[in-house]
């Protein structure tokens, strides 16, 4: 797995569980981090990552129930929903990460955590996002 694949990997995993569980995102990156040590600097990409979709959680669902409307956030299963918020928010917040490679990397994610079917399902939400995404940014521009 890629450096920044790892980081995104465990970037999803603090956000699944808080998600799920609820768990302090503080104390679940640290414990995650203990498992799975990562360089300085990618230790820093996945805390962006983490407290940077967190906060505005509810606005990225929003976003994807908008411009996804198809795919009802939730009957979307919970690791994909965390992966969809992970590249939105690069692509749109971020915006370091170039869109193909945030949705490459999704996509990947897709593929080592979720269903069969996800990894096309992530492809396809992501890229009717990336469709809107000058609308996106004005609005996150607002939160």
């Amino acid at each position: 797995m890629k450096p920044r694949t790892r980081a995104r990997s465990l970037a999803l995993q603090v956000l699944y569980e808080v998600d799920i569980a609820n768990h302090p995102p503080a104390d679940v990156f640290k414990a995650r981090l203990e498992e799975t040590p990562l360089s300085e600097e990618l230790s820093e990409f996945t805390r962006k990552i983490i407290f940077g979709v967190l906060p505005i959680t509810q606005n990225l669902d929003i976003l994807i129930s908008k411009y996804a409307p198809e795919w009802p956030l939730e009957q979307i299963a919970a690791i994909d929903r965390n992966i969809l918020r992970i590249a939105l928010w690069e692509f749109a917040v971020f915006r370091e990460t170039p869109i193909k490679v945030a949705i490459n990397e999704a996509v990947e994610l897709a593929k080592l955590y979720g269903s069969d079917s996800a990894p096309r399902f992530v492809n396809g939400v992501l890229g009717s996002l990336a469709e809107h995404l000058h609308d996106i940014q004005q609005i996150l521009q607002k939160v």
